[in-house]
């Protein structure tokens, strides 16, 4: 038996939003696990790349073994129901860009789960599905809109559940998604974070978390140019991402957008924009970056209200 899953990447934080917001976007990695019947061959993991952001080099450093996120996750819940698993094929189509703030691994983490519980029958619902996930990812801003679509705030709390509510995003406000051709791993995004915030930038988070949702539900364009400022993570990522403060500068003078914020960890970013305008913003991301020499992918995109689904797949 075979089973394919088709994960969207997702943008976590947006801003103010730290380790809380995420959003689906229309960029796919595609995840099949087939039940081999020879004994004794193990896991078996192979990466396709799909993208041209994603090259050998981005993948050298991915596990192709029982040390991967995939077969953990799948081992995870296997053990869950008092099982271990059985020989398997996996195959990972790769069209999300690995390192880039796009939510790479919860794609990967989310599409094994969904697979492995559909061959196993379906013995997890969505509340484990979420749990057993965000196990290994470690925080619900990614893990959540891979599996259930859309924007959503998500926190996990003490007995390892996941609380979350989707909000509608508006139709009128889109996102162009930025992806330059270098790297920047979690790891490094995050050892530059103190470890300790002053209280009036924990205020000002919460002040614009607020009006973030407020913004959204209410379409308020001018609450929401706010409302995408942030203090807990953004102003020691920038140093990270060459060009991103010329960037934010430059895209202040153009009208419809809203803001620009780091994807996740980075290295990707996330302009918020009316609908036009839109060959400017890209114009401005594009000579920025190729002054600095940084080649990069740019698509404009709306939300993905779908979250993991099964598709068919002639791998």
């Amino acid at each position: 038996m075979k089973i394919s899953v088709k994960v969207p990447a997702t943008a976590a934080n947006i801003g103010p939003g730290f380790d809380c917001l995420g959003m689906a976007l229309p960029i796919y990695n595609i995840i099949t696990i087939e039940e081999t019947v020879l004994p004794g061959t193990g896991v078996e993991i192979n990466v396709i790349p799909e993208s041209p952001m994603i090259d050998e080099a981005s993948l050298e450093h991915i596990p192709l073994d029982e040390n991967s996120l995939v077969y953990k996750a799948v081992e995870l819940l296997y053990n869950s129901i008092g099982q271990t698993p059985s020989e398997l094929k996996i195959n990972i189509h790769s069209g999300i860009p690995v390192a880039r703030g796009l939510g790479s691994s919860a794609s990967v983490i989310v599409g094994a789960l969904v697979a492995a519980n559909e061959l196993l029958g379906r013995p997890a619902d969505e509340v484990a599905l979420l749990s057993i996930a965000c196990e290994i990812e470690g925080h619900p801003d990614n893990i959540t809109p891979a599996i259930v679509g859309g924007l959503v705030i998500s926190s996990q709390q003490e007995d390892g559940t996941v609380v979350y509510r989707k909000i509608d995003w508006p139709a009128d406000w889109i996102i162009t998604v930025c992806t330059p051709d270098f790297e920047l791993s979690t790891d490094i995004s995050r050892s530059v974070l103190p470890k300790e915030v002053p209280m009036k930038d924990a205020v000002y988070n919460a002040q614009r978390v607020g009006m973030f949702i407020h913004a959204v539900h209410t379409k308020d364009k001018e609450l929401m140019k706010l409302a995408l400022k942030d203090r807990l993570h953004q102003p020691y990522r920038m140093k990270l991402i060459q060009g991103l403060d010329k960037i934010m500068d430059n895209l202040r003078y153009i009208d419809s957008v809203l803001g620009c914020v780091i994807s996740g960890a980075g290295s990707s970013i996330l302009i918020i924009s009316e609908k036009n305008d839109i060959d400017k913003i890209k114009n401005t991301v594009r000579d920025i970056w190729a002054d600095q020499n940084i080649k990069c992918d740019i698509k404009t995109v709306t939300v993905e209200q779908n979250g993991a689904q099964i598709v068919n797949n002639d791998d």
